[in-house]
């Protein structure tokens, strides 16, 4: 296994698989494994029903018992228009391929809207964990703009069986704010029907990109995962950091500390 991520990774092996970090301890980390849910969310104001979605989502599919999660998200129908994203491969307008998909792939769970996972519950929501996005960017709108709104209730997904729902916010734009509001609201009584709660954690704004595109900045998005994890996201969906550096480089915006920058990362991208 070794010698076939060298292969992978190429000419950045070395960097990357020996790689000590020297910003924060190994041991600060609660790190995915067997007994995530015990180690983490059973400590939690989490209802005992909410442990039981997370432990259907865990132990499903090929990354059952590893804390890892694989999870299908097909929203694209609406998010970037179903002709955009479908029409090279027709198959994929049928509600059923998108779930047959996450099957025969091994995933821990199923993402999409509630009519795409809707249409199909009575076939397949007992046999892979079902999670419904509440709330789209549609693309219908002229001209197009850029706000996720809600498209289905909570209720709605619990009557057909979901382990979990989700939503996007986009930290940073100036609809945030109703977004965060609405989501909470969502996440607080998904919670009391004892489904688990996914958040699309994303940055968005224009003023994001200067020299870089600071939409990836670490320390940007470390923020908006802090945010996340505050009206109780179960999971985050978080963009892999390309960057840091993001509240330097935005003048009079923000607050940050030089040892988020001296001490607590480096350059690395393991850091």
């Amino acid at each position: 296994m070794h010698a076939e991520l060298e292969q992978l990774l190429g000419r950045d092996a070395k960097s990357l698989l020996e790689h000590h970090c020297k910003t924060i301890p190994r041991e600060k980390l609660h790190l995915p494994g067997l007994d995530f849910i015990d180690r983490v969310y059973a400590q939690t104001d989490r209802p005992t029903s909410v442990l039981r979605s997370l432990a259907e989502i865990f132990n499903h599919g090929r990354l059952a018992g590893t804390g890892y999660l694989s999870i299908l998200p097909v929203d694209q129908g609406i998010e970037h228009s179903a002709g955009a994203s479908f029409a090279p491969n027709p198959e994929y307008f049928d509600p059923e391929s998108i779930v047959r998909l996450a099957i025969e792939g091994g995933c821990n769970a199923v993402a999409s809207t509630l009519g795409v996972l809707g249409a199909v519950s009575r076939r397949y929501a007992h046999r892979i964990p079902f999670l419904v996005k509440l709330n789209h960017n549609e693309l219908l709108t002229y001209p197009n703009s850029y706000d996720q709104i809600y498209f289905a209730q909570v209720e709605q997904a619990w009557n057909m069986g979901a382990v979990a729902v989700g939503a996007t916010i986009y930290y940073g734009s100036p609809e945030s704010h109703h977004q965060i509001i609405e989501t909470s609201k969502a996440f607080q009584r998904a919670h009391e029907l004892g489904m688990a709660t996914v958040l699309w954690c994303y940055l968005r704004n224009p003023a994001f990109k200067k020299d870089k595109d600071y939409h990836t900045s670490a320390d940007l998005t470390g923020q908006a995962n802090h945010l996340g994890v505050t009206i109780e996201a179960d999971i985050i969906k978080q963009k892999q950091p390309t960057n840091n550096g993001g509240y330097l480089a935005l003048e009079k915006f923000g607050k940050t500390h030089d040892l988020v920058y001296k001490q607590l990362t480096s350059d690395h991208p393991i850091d």
